[in-house]
């Protein structure tokens, strides 16, 4: 049928069969009055889609298009849209729909909505499947579509709407800026936009790494100080030093928490983003008290917050560490597999779009 009817995008069939990925049509959402319709030009690809379509995080909605870091071009908005018009360019993120009416929505924590639908593997009121940004389109609510600054180049400007998010919003929340020490545990795709986000607040930034490879980069990134985990006894040198420690890692459950937990400063907060397929290790209730630490989560984040983040990215010149691969059944599967190897440095983006689906204009 074709757009605007359906869109098309490449999917998955099996999780057992997680990389291999076919070009087929589906059918999105029906179009509503707050809807926006994007022609995506790039697509981030995290570390989420790699869980998700390997059943690291549980089974899921089959077939399946996969990718919540899209940029694109507005090509249609619904006739109550006052913040898109048709032309923009504009970004989604991992979120694509909330009731925008609870209490916690109009908080500003709408990305803790109990009727959220994610922007992809969740079911709409209707019963329709959302589906993602390796896809010719994607139909989504004007209050999760973001405005993208002028000076962020489009490949760069999609991994920080999850992945940046991600990061971003713990670390607001915390009050992270100047007279703050804010620890980033892990050097990736999420740990490398902690870095430049914490030095663009104006935090005095740390890099906790078990890999000294990534020494040099985590000082180009922002940091003030390169912390190796392998040596022994690291931690001592770094007791009661940290205000936040911002845990991108999704190997958590290998950890010695402990040993973390004794460098952070009184009353200081182990915060975990990176989402393991394991469950954290056991810890004791006294393990909490000898600096009165706390552990805690979060999940994206705010429209506000990501309007903040990418005028914060403008202001600043932060630019995201990207590879580009061109979308395609060969060029999805390489871009998952890698992922899932921690063979990227330190964000792909999924990129020639017209190539794949034509100009869609």
């Amino acid at each position: 049928m074709g757009y605007p009817d359906t869109f098309e995008g490449f999917m998955i069939d099996s999780q057992k069969n997680w990389s291999d990925f076919t070009k087929k049509e589906f059918k999105p959402k029906p179009f509503g009055d707050y809807d926006v319709d994007i022609k995506i030009e790039a697509c981030g690809v995290c570390g989420s889609d790699v869980h998700t379509i390997t059943g690291g995080w549980g089974e899921c909605s089959l077939p399946l298009c996969v990718g919540h870091e899209i940029v694109g071009s507005a090509i249609k908005v619904g006739p109550k849209v006052k913040s898109v018009k048709t032309g923009d360019r504009v970004g989604v993120g991992a979120q694509i729909w909330a009731c925008l009416e609870c209490k916690i929505c109009k908080s500003d924590n709408e990305n803790y909505c109990p009727h959220q639908v994610d922007t992809y593997n969740a079911p709409y009121p209707d019963g329709t499947i959302a589906q993602g940004g390796y896809a010719s389109h994607v139909r989504a609510h004007e209050y999760f579509t973001f405005p993208i600054p002028e000076n962020i180049e489009t490949s760069l400007a999609a991994p920080m709407l999850c992945a940046g998010l991600t990061t971003y919003s713990p670390l607001v929340r915390a009050g992270t800026g100047p007279g703050k020490k804010v620890a980033i545990l892990g050097i990736g795709g999420l740990g490398h936009f902690g870095l430049l986000w914490a030095k663009a607040l104006g935090a005095e930034v740390y890099a906790i790494s078990h890999s000294p490879s990534k020494r040099e980069d985590a000082f180009k990134l922002g940091a003030k100080e390169f912390i190796d985990t392998n040596k022994k006894d690291w931690a001592k040198e770094w007791a009661f030093t940290f205000d936040f420690i911002l845990n991108t890692a999704d190997m958590t459950h290998t950890f010695n928490l402990t040993e973390y937990m004794s460098t952070l400063a009184i009353n200081g907060t182990f915060h975990n983003v990176g989402l393991p397929d394991k469950p954290l290790p056991e810890l004791m209730a006294q393990d909490f008290a000898p600096n009165g630490a706390k552990i805690g989560g979060s999940h994206i984040g705010s429209r506000p917050e990501a309007l903040a983040m990418l005028k914060l990215a403008s202001e600043h010149n932060v630019k995201s560490w990207v590879e580009t691969i061109d979308i395609s059944e060969k060029g999805c599967k390489e871009a998952v597999e890698r992922v899932k190897e921690n063979d990227v440095h330190y964000r792909f983006t999924l990129v020639n779009y017209d190539k794949a689906f034509g100009s869609r204009k």
